[in-house]
């Protein structure tokens, strides 16, 4: 393989293990949207059914679609938009859907009538993120539309944290939790009792034992990764012991080519680095089109026989070039790290995210989902 990521099985069934231990006993769902973070659909489903985790949560139907295909039995629920002309293929497929405005819930209702079984789903309430969401003041219709339809079973009730990961201050999660808590109540004064509730993301699971109710949605943390620095000083602060995540993925590949270059030499598109000493660059098979932030042009490096070098120039859509001038052996065919650990040196997402100007997140996800997935 040119490139390829490494997944780390222990890491991942260590991680599964913090959250569990945190969570008691509130249900566990393994966020795989976005090929599980960048870390491959499958397997990390795979993973996570040896883990024991009964819960799937994905961004679509084709997602939802591929781990059915895939030989995947656990409760699959569809986290982002299912389009109206595709409630019938999730329906069929036993794929549960969120639900947050009339249009979709009839939608599903009419697939399920169709297909003479029931559409399960999960109401998406709106609480202040004001992205996905029913609004607290429409829940009476809403309840009065599900009595309608006999095909739709609810069976679980949820929303999404605005502001949960990037301060210390806990008064939006605290409105968001109390607006929660009043659609419950709403939902329930209008005949509907709903068994699932769920609200807890990974910075709520690990700060927010009054958001855990029956089920929480572990994504970020799953993978090994904080969301971010200031999750990690509530927690101090809060008294609460940090968990002991460890990162899962790992990105390499090869030296594709060694080239000296006599001191007063350009590298690579637009000139923007120019040698001050005679040196050696090693070419390395791996570009934006990869998944590699052009952004981290002459201010990244890469780890080759555990030791740093320098990202020379600009990142090209299938290139990058480094200077391994300072580190002597470098061959053809050695092996690259791009993000991860190697001898002694590590390169973490939040380094490359600081780098980038972007968050921990965006790197993992971005990496080509072609780029081959290896578990180990």
């Amino acid at each position: 393989m040119i490139q390829w990521v490494e997944i780390n099985r222990k890491a991942f069934l260590h991680n599964v293990g913090e959250f569990k231990r945190r969570l008691g006993r509130t249900e566990l769902m393994a966020v795989v949207k976005a090929n599980a973070y960048g870390h491959g659909l499958l397997e990390i489903a795979s993973l996570a059914r040896e883990a024991g985790l009964n819960w799937l949560g994905v961004n679509n139907v084709e997602e939802g679609l591929a781990l059915r295909q895939a030989g995947f039995s656990q409760k699959i629920l569809i986290l982002g938009y299912v389009g109206l002309d595709q409630a019938e293929a999730a329906v069929a497929a036993d794929l549960r859907c969120v639900a947050y405005n009339l249009e979709n819930i009839r939608a599903l209702a009419r697939a399920a009538r169709r297909l003479k079984k029931k559409a399960i789903v999960h109401l998406k309430i709106e609480t202040g993120t004001n992205r996905q969401g029913i609004p607290i003041k429409t829940l009476g219709i809403i309840a009065k539309e599900l009595k309608k339809w006999p095909e739709i079973e609810v069976e679980g009730i949820s929303s999404h944290f605005a502001n949960i990961e990037d301060t210390t201050d806990d008064f939006y999660p605290k409105y968001q939790l109390a607006n929660f808590l009043e659609a419950v109540r709403c939902l329930e004064n209008n005949g509907l009792s709903i068994p699932v509730k769920h609200l807890a993301c990974s910075a709520a699971a690990i700060l927010f034992p009054e958001t855990y109710f029956d089920l929480a949605r572990i994504g970020l943390g799953l993978y090994g990764l904080w969301p971010s620095k200031e999750t990690l000083i509530s927690c101090q602060q809060r008294g609460q012991k940090p968990l002991k995540l460890k990162p899962v993925l790992s990105w390499r590949t090869r030296v594709a080519q060694i080239k000296p270059v006599p001191a007063g030499s350009y590298v690579g598109y637009g000139c923007t680095y120019r040698t001050t000493r005679r040196s050696k660059l090693a070419v390395i098979p791996v570009g934006y089109y990869d998944g590699y932030d052009r952004s981290l042009s002459n201010s990244a490096y890469v780890l080759i026989k555990g030791q740093r070098a320098q990202i020379r120039g600009r990142v090209c859509m299938d290139f990058i070039i480094a200077d391994v001038t300072d580190i002597p052996g470098v061959e053809v065919e050695d092996r690259v790290t791009l993000l991860g650990s190697d001898g002694q040196d590590k390169i973490t997402a939040e380094q490359l995210a600081s780098l980038a100007g972007t968050i921990n997140y965006e790197i993992i996800t971005r990496i080509n989902p072609l780029t081959p997935r290896v578990i180990v």
